[in-house]
């Protein structure tokens, strides 16, 4: 199956349409072919959706697909460079005036090599696509832009109580919210929310056919909603099992009038299973038929929050997965005959392992049990304990094939964004801001010309979408705006299944095969030797665009990163010059190769945790499109380069170095940037020149500096949204260049400073301020005069300052405290 090509398709036309390529390639020549690959690749994805779809019938179909979506990505490639060479002109020309270098630089000689070099290349993509395109007409494909696919599927209201293991109490906890009262309208809707297998339809099923339901409501009606949520179609189907009669050419009106009369003054129950409709109108237009009794009921079933909240806000019971003794005993039922498992405790053992893989999902356990049914082998029972579950031949009905209908539901935008996810290990606990980051690097966010939001913040949406479909949870407030999720074993299968032609997680080299194609890795074989990590590289596309060596937070963390060396790193860097992220965090290196200025299309550079490096190479400085630079933990980093100015594209920089001051025209030229971190810098003792020039920074830390001092001077920035402050012991009271965000500060994080002794008055001037957390400075004993006025904080958490809270515990009563939430705690 080959993913993606309709969505890479989409950005590689919206980057050619851009001027930006116009301004410094088109000779007449490339201009054409630009052109051609422009119409060409319009015409081909108007047939992609189609073509995703019908691929898993036909194999010949996937492998157009697949030479397809190479072509697209080494287009994007192309048009990358002449992305990275208009930026790099522009910095030349700003930072290194007119010396014989940039002259150099600007001759025509070397624009015409430029020029000559990408012409060719722009040829071969333009003839490679026009190949490939001609062959779309054998396949009979339609024209499609829309790419919501209706998927319909059926179910029915009959289960039998001895079918349903280990749900009576998400069943009483539904059965006591039918019987509840209703608020403000004859009719509540209540939702059961979870992923897609764990049985929210045998939940509904069974307490549709409870007595005390049959006994409360009349009439009872079930509708398996699925596919399209169409308003007619589910009225007549209602009306037909109401006792109404219907007819093919009813209208809407005709059978509102019917329902209506049928339904009128009767409380009835009405189960829509599977919803997938988030269009708030059309529930609307489908409510407002169903006018029944005092005390009527609507059950929904759906995989998405979203959905829920659309319906109604409110009762949302969410699903969670069956104990591990429910599961077995489920799984044993699929595998075996009754009672025939008492024969083989040996395959009891194994099962027992099969079944925890499932983390609870019915429809898993149930998949991997009639995979086993009549099997007494202890070969095959083996052979399923080891391998994922994606990799495991199933049915329609199976657990994969069920996961997948939420993945085909997805926005094309958010298909990639999902299978990156794939790149980290099971149980991984994913960070927002990071794996944002991540996404951005790879150019998966989309912005369109009119849309004015920043990267980031288009990141954060598509996080809380997924979140809000079920793809991810066990969600963590990790402080201000930083949280933290996980993502389900099995949603991880799916993830690994949808993304094995384009991404490949290496945990163990010998059980992994068909990552040669793959353009993103992550290797994290712990066992891998140095030499044979350089061999696997050498196995890899040339067309790399992400590795990861490393997802370790801390030097400790076993089996989340491989040994690195220098040799190993100047193997990657020389041998993947389209790179977009390289991921070395807590590596052991001494040195980083001077060959780094070299990946002029990295995005993403993170090197926190070397603690061995003392000194950057200057050509670092050359990366020019490096978004995300993370120095953090480096302890023994001496200085930073000298000419960090000319990263001009920096958004996020994380910094832990040695020196006491940073360099003047530096960090202050950096108008991109959006998060700044100082961690751990020892002898600093002052922020850079410049800062108040960073009109684009949202988010300052500061964290363990020990000398820093904060209250002197007025260059700062003036539109923070969060500060962070810790550790910082010379500091005495918040620093008065605060002042300059009292309108555009939401989150405010005080921790661990010993010597703030009184926050200023001017505080309650903070009139955006949500969030204030004061942690463990001891001296502080009260907070200012005017609180009240903040009226829009919502929280407020004081740790570890006793003084504090006996003070602030009378506040909590007065009026501005009603809409606060209050956290008071001991360490």
């Amino acid at each position: 199956m080959t993913e993606f090509a309709f969505s890479i398709a989409g950005k590689v036309i919206e980057k050619l349409g851009s001027l930006a390529y116009q301004e410094i390639s088109l000779t007449r020549n490339i201009a054409s072919d630009l052109k051609k690959i422009q119409d060409n690749m319009s015409t081909v994805q108007a047939v992609l959706l189609d073509a995703e779809e019908k691929q898993a019938t036909n194999h010949l179909l996937s492998v157009w697909l697949e030479r397809l979506k190479v072509v697209f990505l080494d287009a994007m490639d192309v048009l990358d460079e002449f992305e990275c060479e208009d930026l790099r002109r522009q910095v030349v020309k700003k930072y290194e005036g007119t010396s014989r270098k940039v002259c150099r630089f600007f001759s025509s000689s070397y624009s015409l090599a430029f020029r000559c070099k990408m012409g060719h290349r722009v040829k071969e993509i333009r003839e490679r696509l026009d190949l490939i395109a001609k062959d779309r007409d054998q396949f009979q494909l339609e024209v499609r832009l829309d790419d919501n696919r209706v998927v319909y599927r059926e179910t029915h209201s009959f289960v039998r109580d001895r079918d349903v293991i280990g749900r009576a109490d998400d069943k009483q906890k539904i059965i006591d919210l039918l019987m509840l009262p209703n608020d403000n309208d004859n009719i509540s809707v209540i939702s059961i929310v979870g992923i897609g297998g764990l049985g929210k339809t045998r939940l509904a099923q069974w307490v549709y056919n409870d007595e005390r339901v049959a006994k409360n409501f009349d009439p009872k009606i079930w509708v398996c909603v699925s596919g399209d949520f169409n308003v007619l179609k589910l009225a007549k189907e209602m009306l037909k099992l109401a006792g109404g009669g219907i007819s093919e050419n009813m209208s809407l009106e005709e059978v509102q009038v019917r329902l209506r009369s049928i339904l009128n003054e009767k409380r009835f129950f009405i189960v829509l299973d599977d919803v997938w409709n988030e269009d708030r109108n059309k529930w609307i237009d489908l409510k407002n038929l169903l006018i029944g009794g005092q005390g009527s009921k609507i059950l929904i079933t759906t995989r998405s929050h979203k959905v829920a909240l659309t319906m109604a806000p409110g009762l949302i019971h969410d699903m969670k997965g069956l104990p591990q003794n429910d599961c077995l005993l489920l799984f044993l039922r699929c595998a075996f005959n009754e009672r025939e498992h008492e024969q083989y405790p040996n395959l009891v053992k194994i099962g027992e392992v099969i079944v925890k893989k499932c983390k609870g999902v019915p429809l898993a356990v149930k998949t991997l049990g009639r995979l086993l049914y009549s099997k007494i082998e202890e070969r095959d029972w083996i052979s399923i304990r080891e391998n994922d579950i994606w990799k495991l031949k199933q049915k329609e009905d199976d657990i994969l094939p069920a996961l997948r209908l939420s993945y085909n539901k997805l926005p094309s935008y958010l298909k990639q964004c999902f299978a990156y996810c794939s790149l980290y290990p099971k149980d991984f606990r994913y960070y927002n801001v990071d794996l944002i980051q991540c996404w951005m690097a790879n150019g998966l966010l989309e912005k369109s010309n009119k849309n004015s939001e920043e990267l980031e913040d288009i990141g954060e949406q598509y996080l809380k979408e997924l979140l809000s479909r079920s793809f991810f949870q066990e969600v963590n407030n990790e402080g201000n705006i930083l949280w933290s999720f996980k993502m389900h074993d099995l949603l991880h299968d799916l993830a690994s299944y949808v993304a094995q032609n384009d991404y490949c997680l290496i945990q163990d080299t010998n059980k992994i095969n068909n990552f040669e194609k793959a353009r993103h890795v992550s290797i994290l074989d712990h066992k891998l030797s140095v030499d044979a990590a350089i061999t696997l590289l050498k196995k890899l596309s040339n067309n790399m665009q992400t590795i990861n060596f490393s997802f370790k937070y801390w030097p400790g963390d076993e089996g989340l990163g491989i040994n690195i060396n220098e040799t190993l790193v100047e193997t990657c860097i020389l041998r993947f010059k389209h790179l977009r992220l390289l991921n070395l965090r807590y590596s052991k290196l001494e040195t980083l190769s001077s060959s780094i200025g070299t990946l002029k299309h990295l995005r993403y550079l993170n090197l926190s945790g070397n603690r061995n490096i003392k000194k950057l190479p200057d050509s670092i400085c050359n990366l020019q499109n490096l978004e995300t630079l993370i120095l953090r933990d480096c302890e023994d980093l001496e200085e930073l380069p000298g000419d960090i100015r000319k990263m001009v594209s920096l958004r996020c920089f994380e910094i832990t170095t040695r020196q006491t001051h940073l360099p003047a025209n530096g960090i202050g030229c950096m108008r991109s940037l959006r998060v700044l971190f100082f961690s751990k810098c020892h002898k600093l003792e002052c922020l850079p020149q410049g800062m108040k020039d960073l009109t684009a920074l949202e988010s300052l830390g500061i964290s363990f500096c020990r000398k820093l001092n904060l209250m002197e001077g007025d260059d700062y920035p003036m539109r923070l949204r969060e500060l962070t402050i810790s550790g910082l012991p010379q500091l005495v009271s918040l620093p008065q260049w605060l002042k300059g965000s009292a309108n555009t500060l939401q989150f405010l994080l005080i921790f661990g400073c010993e010597n703030l002794s009184v926050l200023p008055e001017w505080l309650s001037d903070l009139s955006s301020l949500c969030k204030l957390q004061i942690n463990s400075c001891r001296k502080l004993s009260s907070l200012p005069e005017g609180m009240d006025r903040l009226t829009a904080l919502r929280e407020l958490q004081i740790v570890d300052c006793p003084e504090l809270r006996r003070n602030c515990e009378r506040e909590v009563g007065k009026d501005w405290g009603k809409m606060v939430k209050f956290t008071w705690e001991y360490k």
